[in-house]
């Protein structure tokens, strides 16, 4: 087994107070020693980080692959909008175009300091064995550790949107009414089959979760074949809980309560689930959550891009809810860079408590989501998330001489609010050097990129059919969204009065 001392690094573990100088001993994939001046003769490579600030690898909490072939398309979109024009972005994709989308991905976050991601992807129709296949492969081929999570769904997103139906003229009405999803054994299927298949493969770095895309889309028979299927394999699962009020609103008419007191009726709530975004749960929502271990993925800048509102995040923790940060998708967040989502959640929780710092989210607390929060979600509590000896090896080295970091006062402030991944010098996951030099050293960059972009070329010019749909549903949609922002609700998370 090869040992690896990376020397003379200045650590950050802003949970433990810890900036010291020191060096690491890195066995195979493992940490085994942090200290000072650990014997060089201990180790068959040496790597000297004079200079260098060593932080753990960032664990992106919520992202979706699909969307990095589409970065850029969309603007002044509420996620409404980005669901009805999915036919158009994501359809007809092949094996190969699922497989670009997830590498571009994977190539973005590991040059910006992320090593870990759950992966929540979506393919139009519907999800293939041949698709998932690809995604799974491109994270490993990049050398990520990734939490694959293929998105079902067996309610027509159109269906779930409350009066849109009686919106559509005649035309549209007949042929959005006649729309029907996959039949859920065979979505659920796909699942089964890609736990058995890549749960744990990439020497334990890939791992599969069931994923009922969002909590008003998928019927009571496919949350119980998801949780049947964790019970089963013990895979944990990954949906999307209130991210609008639209959707909020649609809860309620369906079952006459929120959608937490639906999921906790159908025994999903649990340590196993992690729900993203969470913005539209009121008080009695949170302590459901709470109570059941319910995990929650936040991701404050695709919440303020589509206009969805603000999370709860402070009620969330001071109830004791784990916690971790996503990026969310590229077409709602364009990008895939942890730093800029710490950045997002340490500010944007600040307009919420006037003149009451102490309710504020502060710099470590984000600094905590996005690192030990986000591994918690992901299953890997204890394994990854922090520099110290048993944990595993995924590490970022970042030059201390970078433009944000200087003059350096405090160096967790400095890295949630000021840095952005440009200054990364290395980036090793379970042990192996994945990025040196702002070069990704698993995968060729440059023709990754070359294909993908001939493959959007192609798609663009393949799903018109799709587009011109999405275009005469639209003002339909925003009109029966803009009645559901107007109604009476018991809470608001935006920022504004949406009845003025």
């Amino acid at each position: 087994m090869s040992t690896l001392l990376i020397r003379a690094a200045r650590i950050l573990n802003p949970q433990r107070d810890d900036q010291r100088i020191c060096d690491i001993l890195i066995e195979g994939d493992t940490i085994v020693a942090v200290g000072g001046e650990i014997s060089q003769s201990a180790a068959d490579e040496v790597f000297d980080a004079d200079g260098l600030v060593a932080m753990p690898g960032l664990v992106n909490a919520h992202t979706h692959a699909h969307n990095n072939l589409t970065k850029g398309r969309g603007d002044n979109w509420t996620l409404e909008d980005l669901r009805n024009n999915g036919g158009g972005l994501y359809a007809g994709r092949s094996p190969d175009d699922q497989y670009l989308a997830a590498a571009i991905g994977a190539i973005e976050m590991v040059k910006t300091g992320c090593t870990a991601a759950y992966e929540q992807f979506v393919a139009v129709p519907a999800q293939t064995h041949d698709g998932v296949d690809a995604v799974v492969q491109a994270y490993t081929d990049v050398g990520m550790r990734a939490l694959i999570a293929p998105a079902i769904a067996d309610i027509v997103f159109y269906h779930s949107v409350p009066g849109l139906l009686e919106l559509l003229p005649d035309d549209l009405g007949r042929l959005v009414s006649r729309m029907t999803a996959h039949p859920v054994d065979d979505l659920l299927e796909i699942s089964a089959a890609a736990i058995r298949k890549w749960h744990g493969s990439a020497s334990g770095r890939i791992t599969v979760a069931t994923a009922p895309v969002i909590t008003g889309e998928c019927s009571d028979q496919l949350w119980r074949g998801c949780r049947e299927l964790m019970l089963k394999y013990g895979a944990p699962m990954h949906t999307h809980l209130a991210e609008t009020k639209v959707q909020a609103i649609g809860g309620f008419q369906r079952y006459g309560r929120s959608l937490v007191r639906r999921m906790e009726e159908l025994e999903v709530l649990c340590p196993q689930l992690t729900c993203g975004h969470s913005i539209w749960v009121d008080d009695d929502d949170m302590s459901r959550l709470a109570g059941t271990g319910t995990k929650v993925a936040h991701n404050p800048a695709s919440n303020l891009k589509l206009g969805s509102g603000i999370a709860p995040i402070r009620e969330l923790l001071d109830r004791g809810v784990s916690i971790g940060l996503g990026t969310d998708g590229s077409m709602s967040s364009d990008n895939q860079n942890m730093f800029e989502a710490m950045r997002f959640a340490a500010l944007v929780s600040k307009v919420r408590f006037a003149h009451d710092p102490e309710r504020w989210v502060s710099a470590s607390e984000v600094f905590d989501m996005a690192t030990l929060g986000s591994a918690d979600l992901m299953g890997l509590k204890g394994q990854i998330g922090c520099i110290e000896p048993g944990k595993k090896a995924d590490i970022v080295l970042l030059r201390q001489q970078s433009v944000f970091l200087r003059p350096l006062n405090d160096l967790t402030n400095a890295i949630v609010y000021c840095e952005t991944g440009s200054d990364i010098e290395r980036v090793y996951i379970a042990g192996r050097l994945v990025v040196s030099g702002n070069r990704i050293l698993t995968i060729d960059e440059d023709a990754i990129y070359a294909r993908a972009q001939r493959a959007v070329d192609r798609l663009m010019n393949e799903n018109d059919k799709a587009i011109e749909l999405s275009r005469r549903i639209q003002p339909y949609l925003r009109n029966a969204c803009r009645v559901c922002a107007q109604m009476d609700f018991h809470i608001n998370r935006y920022a504004c009065d949406p009845l003025k």
